[in-house]
């Protein structure tokens, strides 16, 4: 009995972990991350003015935070606990509701499946990894879906594409070509103050296309940590009377700022950049059995993080915390000695380069080339086959040692695997069930206005939405929603699907909003106030931006017609 009890504790030990491995807030101590034990007496009381204090120092940082020593990584607090009632006190009060006109009682069983569901996903009052698997005990208990149809979500071909990413993504951090990538970028782009902010967010949104955004995060951020302390230091060599003191040093605020922004940004860029975009593509293949392919995203998502990107590196040099510091002789000295750290370029990295450009050439060519010759490639198999590679290249034959091990793979982030499957059956249900039909016809109030208002409150809801909610939990809500709401006002569902999947990626004002917010928020470095007064304005470009590409570009780059539903449909 107590081998059973311990089981059951480690297994839900393990759930919280997934569940935080994406959200956690974390607390540092800065000066030990840039001091390799060459900084001076004076340089370091100067480091302990510049960089807000770590862990463990009174008062120092804004991030707050406990320690806290339970399993869940933080305390269960009363959001979590009114919520382990709350979803299945509204999963019954739906069930013994009366039956609204129009609608069969199996879409009300899934409907307050979803209610259950949603409200553990917000309030987070089970680790959101294991609310994912409920749809397995609903949906059948409820004779909404066998089993066999609910399971198969959990194995689309979207998880697996994300699961080769994730995979990739691991070699590439194990190895520490990311890193390299990253300084190298930052390296090209100058010693200008600006310039050295606009490298940053280059080479994190680069990063953040291809692996998670909280981790391109977690690397960039002791990297601009380091540089601000250079920055100051230099400063004060020269004399500058700029206050670079924490809060102050507008140079610093628009660094980190601009590292935590343009990790969202850089996710929107291809499918597998963000959960958002997965969810999108496969919401449409379990609704439609359509597939979007990696080029088509490519053709869309790259042109608005560039114009996003471009916006958010000018507002917050320019405008919000305008650096006006010209130009910084010697200013790129930490970048160098980082690289120099990194030493030549390893065997293992050139391994891990060569697949990542191979897997990215099969994804921007598979659907006008590679097609023609093997029908039945998706992005899927060459996510995966780009995976097996890894394990299959040898760094050192003798030590029996490879690119990617199973320790490094059993890091990527499981759960949000798990959590794409529930999003996937949960769409599932709402199709077979009738029930994203029956919420359609009742959110037509819009039909008959401009498509410039219906996208633009379509984007504007759900940018708002997901600065207090899981941009994950929210895509997976709102993509069968927004699909039957499309059809039911004679729009093509992909006008709507879209922009409230990229939109999930476009919050900028809140910690809690995003993972990359949470990380540099998390350093102290930055405080609410001054992520709000960003954020905000931020927020209102994406939502014009999101608006103007979609109504404008992209149907000249999906071929697609707003006024006009597909064949497919039906």
């Amino acid at each position: 009995m107590s081998s059973l009890s311990s089981s059951i504790q480690s297994l839900w030990q393990y759930m919280w972990q997934l569940s935080k491995q994406t959200k956690r807030l974390m607390r540092f101590d800065m000066v030990a991350m840039v001091d390799n034990g060459n900084l001076s007496k004076k340089e370091r009381k100067l480091a302990d003015q510049v960089l807000p204090g770590g862990a463990g120092s009174p008062g120092g940082g804004n991030s707050g935070g406990s320690n806290n020593n339970g399993s869940n990584g933080g305390s269960y607090n009363l959001a979590k606990k009114v919520g382990l009632f709350l979803g299945p006190g509204l999963f019954l009060l739906v069930l013994l509701m009366p039956t609204p006109a129009d609608m069969t009682p199996v879409a009300k069983s899934v409907l307050a499946s979803t209610a259950w569901i949603a409200t553990w996903w917000i309030t987070e009052a089970i680790p959101i990894p294991a609310t994912s698997l409920l749809p397995i005990v609903l949906f059948p208990l409820l004779g909404a879906q066998d089993v066999k149809t609910t399971t198969s979500s959990y194995g689309d071909n979207t998880v697996f594409l994300f699961m080769g990413g994730f995979l990739i993504a691991a070699a590439m951090e194990r190895w520490n070509l990311h890193r390299r990538i990253a300084l190298n970028i930052i390296k090209l782009v100058g010693t200008g103050p600006k310039t050295i902010i606009l490298g940053f967010m280059v080479a994190t949104a680069f990063l953040s296309m291809w692996i998670s955004n909280t981790a391109t995060a977690m690397m960039m951020m002791p990297i601009g940590l380091a540089v601000i302390l250079q920055v100051a230091l230099l400063l004060k060599e020269q004399g500058s009377d700029i206050d670079t003191s924490v809060g102050k040093f507008n140079f610093g605020t628009a660094l980190m700022l601009g590292i935590a922004y343009a990790a969202s940004i850089g996710g929107v860029a291809t499918i597998i950049g963000t959960p958002p975009n997965g969810i999108f593509v496969g919401v449409v293949k379990e609704m439609w059995g359509q597939d979007i392919s990696f080029a088509s995203w490519l053709a869309y998502g790259i042109p608005l993080a560039v114009v996003t990107l471009i916006f958010a590196w000018w507002y917050l040099t320019s405008v919000a915390y305008p650096v006006k510091i010209k130009e910084l002789p010697g200013g790129m000295r930490v970048i160098n000695d980082e690289i120099q750290k990194l030493g030549p370029i390893s065997k293992a990295e050139t391994q891990v380069a060569a697949v990542f450009v191979l897997v990215a050439l099969l994804w921007i060519s598979s659907s006008f080339v590679l097609k023609d010759f093997i029908p039945m490639i998706n992005d899927a198999t060459i996510s995966i086959l780009g995976a097996l590679l890894l394990f299959l290249l040898p760094v050192n034959l003798a030590k029996g040692q490879f690119v990617l091990d199973w320790e490094s793979a059993l890091k990527i982030p499981w759960g949000i695997l798990l959590l794409f499957g529930g999003g996937i059956s949960l769409a599932g249900g709402f199709k077979s069930s009738g029930l994203a039909e029956w919420i359609a016809t009742r959110l037509v109030g819009l039909e008959g206005a401009p498509m410039l208002v219906i996208v633009l409150a379509v984007t504007a809801m759900t940018i708002f939405l997901t600065e207090v909610t899981s941009n994950t939990a929210t895509a997976t809500m709102l993509m069968p929603v927004m699909a039957s709401m499309g059809v039911a006002m004679g729009i093509h569902p992909y006008v709507l699907m879209i922009t409230a999947a990229i939109a999930c990626s476009y919050a900028f004002m809140l910690p809690v909003a995003t993972p990359p917010n949470a990380v540099v928020f998390g350093t102290g470095y930055v405080t609410i106030p001054q992520m709000v007064r960003a954020g905000f304005w931020l927020n209102i470009f994406g939502i014009l931006a999101i608006t103007a590409l979609t109504i404008y570009y992209l149907p000249l780059v999906w071929g697609i017609s707003f006024t006009t539903l597909p064949t497919w449909i039906n």
